[in-house]
């Protein structure tokens, strides 16, 4: 369960305080899909990078599953990031010098832990995204959408409660991005996470939107709007 309360997000300027978000509350239970909408400069990437432990909010409450990322020390945050939070973001964001398979984990080496099982869940999970056939291949040498369904297995490998998707197929084609998506959504509904989508395609919110439990909400001028 994912609990955001009285959310508020400002950057300090040259000319002063400059207001990103502003009292956001949003409640995601498990296995609920959200597709978060709204124009550029709206919040959208910050609310989720704040949802995802990455950058404190100025004002407000985040916990996950009771836990508020923001009361742990640094080290413990960092930890509890790597084991409950998945991200899938616009750029693959992969290691150029390693393979799919290495690639996929990355989190399991930051964890500090690479058994036989997460070695087999790699593959088991380059499997799915339809990459059963490129454990060994570099990304420079996967297409543009198979480089995100990488990316999509790295961010589902340790199983976290929770998915953060930031336009995860806004560099793809639109055969790709469907692609991506569905396999994306398959996959949360196999690991029981719940899932924050950011996007600015109309289609994608829809084909999340259709799924069971799914919703959207909307963000202008930093508030958000059901």
């Amino acid at each position: 369960m994912l609990e955001a309360r009285s959310l508020s997000k400002s950057f300090p300027t040259p000319s002063g305080s400059l207001s990103v978000l502003s009292d956001v509350n949003l409640s995601v239970a498990g296995r609920e899909r959200v597709v978060v909408m709204g124009p550029s400069g709206s919040g959208k990437s910050t609310l989720l990078a704040i949802l995802g432990g990455l950058e404190e909010p100025t004002s407000g409450n985040v916990q996950l599953d009771e836990v508020n990322p923001y009361a742990l020390s640094r080290t413990r945050r960092a930890r509890f990031r790597n084991q409950q939070v998945g991200f899938v973001f616009q750029d693959h964001c992969l290691l150029e010098s390693c393979t799919a398979l290495d690639n996929v984990l990355v989190p399991a080496l930051a964890g500090g832990r690479v058994d036989d099982s997460l070695v087999q869940r790699g593959r088991f999970l380059l499997d799915r995204v339809g990459l059963g056939n490129r454990f060994s291949h570099l990304p420079a040498e996967l297409s543009g959408g198979e480089r995100q369904r990488v990316a999509v297995a790295r961010a589902l490998l340790l199983r976290p409660t929770m998915l953060l998707a930031d336009e995860p197929t806004g560099q793809l084609d639109s055969i790709s991005a469907v692609h991506v998506i569905d396999v994306l959504t398959e996959l949360v509904d196999e690991t029981g996470s719940l899932l924050c989508i950011v996007t600015h395609d109309e289609s994608i919110a829809e084909r999340v939107d259709r799924c069971p439990q799914g919703r959207r909400v909307h963000l202008f001028d930093g508030r958000l709007v059901a």
